[in-house]
């Protein structure tokens, strides 16, 4: 009963340490991946307002893209004994060729992208599926890519993987355990509406347009540290600290500010009310290239530049 009450704001949440995939033991990359870096006290990038005024931030309060009692993105955690399968894919020469723990049993995201998330709990892998279809035992997607949980390795520069920006979409879900522990530890996965063809670290891969004021995929927003939580449930206020202390990867072609959480009939509609209440504005792009460690990596180190509390 305490998760149900500390949810609908009835009982206060204890800050814990980051709680592993649901069903698992497995953590989402290492701590020193990009996903876990701090950015609260990293500079604002020069082209924030830019970015800002391209996903219409004035008048735009941020969108929870998920809800009760089964609206967001599924995922499913299996084990070494779930048949594996090939996938004939759309956009094979970005894809990873698997293959892939996918079935018949496997959740699909509910509209146009058919995401298909699947998590080995005994070798710490992620799979990610873009526009799957199982087909009657004939699979096929339009991308997919495989993950490492214990390494810092991107994508090929370049490639996409079962998201635009060539990033893990499972790294940035909300997920209601996380939540309900009192902290989420990594950045969250928002859209745009309009992106630039770029993409910038940790981000592989665009899809966006010629206009350099839309936000390239990579982005990276974080809540400004005055804004103020106060008249927020608890459950709301893990996230809005989450948001200041990690903020939002633009991941995706969508409308603007939605931010991504996982299925889950836990979840409650007082909550993703409180955060429908959130304003675009209060946002601020920041730069954290000088955070990286090398290119192909995902690692971040505090230094110059790079100020991690």
């Amino acid at each position: 009963m305490l998760i149900v009450a500390t949810l609908l704001g009835a009982a206060a949440i204890t800050p814990a340490p980051a709680v592993p995939v649901e069903g698992s033991t497995c953590e989402i990359f290492p701590a020193d991946n990009v996903w876990h870096l701090n950015v609260s006290k990293l500079p604002v990038s020069r082209r924030s307002d830019e970015w800002k005024r391209a996903m219409h931030a004035r008048r735009t309060s941020l969108h929870p893209d998920f809800g009760p009692p089964s609206y967001g993105i599924p995922f499913d955690v299996v084990d070494a004994s779930h048949a594996d399968v090939s996938v004939a894919f759309t956009y094979a020469d970005e894809s990873d060729p698997g293959p892939y723990p996918f079935g018949s049993d496997t959740h699909i995201e509910g509209g146009s992208d058919r995401h298909a998330l699947m998590l080995d709990r005994d070798t710490c892998t992620l799979y990610e599926l873009y526009d799957a279809h199982w087909n009657g035992g004939s699979p096929t997607a339009g991308s997919g890519a495989v993950f490492d949980l214990a390494s810092d390795a991107l994508r090929p520069a370049g490639w996409t993987s079962a998201d635009a920006a060539g990033l893990p979409i499972m790294a940035g879900l909300l997920r209601f355990d996380e939540v309900a522990s009192g902290e989420v530890d990594h950045a969250i996965r928002v859209t745009a509406s309009c992106t630039h063809d770029a993409y910038i670290w940790p981000a592989r891969h665009e899809a966006g347009t010629t206009h350099r004021r839309c936000p390239p995929m990579g982005a990276r927003f974080r809540l400004k540290a005055g804004f103020d939580a106060r008249g927020f449930s608890p459950a709301a206020r893990v996230v809005i600290t989450a948001m200041k202390r990690y903020g939002l990867i633009v991941a995706d072609n969508g409308s603007d500010w939605y931010f991504q959480g996982a299925v889950d009939p836990r979840w409650t509609y007082a909550v993703v009310d409180q955060l429908k209440q959130i304003p675009a504005r209060a946002f601020v792009a920041i730069d954290e290239h000088a955070c990286r460690v090398a290119p192909n990596s995902g690692a971040f180190a505090a230094g110059p530049g790079c100020p991690v509390p």
